[in-house]
C-alpha cells in the first residue's frame, strides 16, 4: 500500500475542532538540507470537503510525501448541527481552520503547500505564511464575474443577486448544495464572500477596514508561488489571478497558464484540477514545480 490515512482531529486556535486526514507514505522523502519529513497541506476550495481531494492526496503520498487535508468549520465532518444561526467569518476558514494544518505539518516536517481557489486566497492570512517553503496554487482568482465570459457572468450575477438573497433569507445560510455547487455555506462566510467577489481585486479593492487589515498582512508573505489557472477555468480566467496575486507584492509568483488539449483532456474548469484523469499530466508537474522549491519526491530521492 502506497500510504495510510488516518483520520484525526485539529483544533483551530479558538477551540474549534476540525476533523482531518493525514496520508502517511510508504516510503517517505526527507528533506535534503534538514532531514525532516516533508508535508503537503491541502488549502481546500470554497464548500469542498476534503474528499474530494482524496485522489491527489494518495498520489502525492506514493511520491514519498505525507499530506494533511482539513474539513474547514462548517464543511464536511466539522459541520456540528445546523449552519442556521452558525456564526462566523469567511476569513475564518484561512486564519483558524487552514492555519491549524500548516501548524500540526510544520511540528512535523518541512510544509508546501497546494491549494485549490480560497487556498490561495488563505496564503496571507496565515498566522505565519513563514512557515510553509513554497506554494502551489490552481484556479485562484479574484472572483469578480468582470473577468470571467459574459454567459457565465451573467449566471452568476444571478446567484449573487437574485437568487442567493432569497435563499439565505428563507434558510439561514446559502443551500450550496441544492444548486449542484459543494456543501452549504454559514451565512456569515457567505456575504464576506459575496461582498469581495464584487471587487475587481477581491479584498485587495474593498476600502472596509476588515478587508484592509487582511491586504495589509500580505506584506509578510516572501515564499514562491505557482499560481496556474486553466484557460477554460471559467471562474479564475487568467485575468482573475493576475488580478488577485497583484496584491502579493514582496512574492515570487509564477504565473502558470494550464491549456486542456496540452494536458491531454478536453477540459478542466474550476475543479477538474484534482481529477484523476487531469492529475495523471498534472500531478506529476506540480510536485516537480515545487521540487524547484526544495520539495523532493521518489524520484527524485535516489
Amino acid at each position: 500500500m502506497a500510504c495510510t490515512p488516518s483520520h484525526l482531529t485539529l483544533t483551530a486556535a479558538d477551540g474549534y475542532r476540525l476533523a482531518s486526514t493525514h496520508y502517511t507514505p510508504a516510503h517517505p522523502c526527507l528533506d535534503a538540507r534538514t532531514g525532516r519529513p516533508q508535508f503537503i497541506v491541502i488549502g481546500s476550495a470554497t464548500a469542498v470537503p476534503r474528499g474530494f481531494y482524496k485522489r491527489f492526496c494518495e498520489y502525492a503520498a506514493s511520491q514519498g510525501l505525507h499530506v494533511v487535508v482539513t474539513d474547514y468549520r462548517g464543511i464536511g465532518d466539522s459541520k456540528t448541527g445546523s449552519l442556521k444561526g452558525f456564526q462566523m467569518d469567511y476569513a475564518h476558514w484561512s486564519t483558524h481552520d487552514l492555519a491549524a494544518a500548516v501548524a500540526y505539518a510544520s511540528e512535523r516536517g518541512e510544509s508546501y503547500l497546494v491549494g485549490h481557489s480560497l487556498g490561495g486566497h488563505a496564503i496571507g492570512q496565515l498566522p505565519d505564511p513563514g512557515l510553509l517553503r513554497a506554494a502551489y496554487v490552481c484556479g485562484g482568482g479574484a472572483g469578480w464575474a468582470g473577468w470571467m465570459p459574459w454567459h457565465e457572468r451573467l449566471k452568476v450575477n444571478v446567484m449573487w443577486h437574485v437568487i442567493g438573497p432569497v435563499a439565505t433569507r428563507w434558510y439561514g445560510y446559502q443551500p450550496m448544495s441544492k444548486f449542484g455547487l459543494g456543501e452549504d455555506i454559514p451565512l456569515g462566510a457567505y456575504r464576506d464572500w459575496k461582498r469581495w467577489c464584487g471587487f475587481p481585486r477581491y479584498f485587495f479593492d474593498d476600502p472596509a477596514p476588515d478587508a484592509r487589515a487582511i491586504a495589509a498582512k500580505f506584506v509578510r508573505v516572501r515564499l514562491p508561488i505557482g499560481a496556474a489557472v486553466s484557460t477554460d477555468d471559467l471562474w479564475a480566467p487568467p485575468a482573475s489571478r493576475d488580478a488577485f496575486f497583484s496584491g502579493f507584492t514582496q512574492a515570487p509568483v509564477d504565473r502558470i497558464d494550464l491549456q486542456p488539449r496540452t494536458l491531454g483532456v478536453s477540459g478542466i474548469g474550476h475543479m477538474g484540477y484534482f481529477r484523476k484523469e487531469v492529475g495523471a499530466t498534472l500531478w506529476p508537474q506540480m510536485l516537480a514545480w515545487l521540487g524547484q522549491h526544495g520539495l523532493r519526491t521518489q524520484g527524485q530521492s535516489g
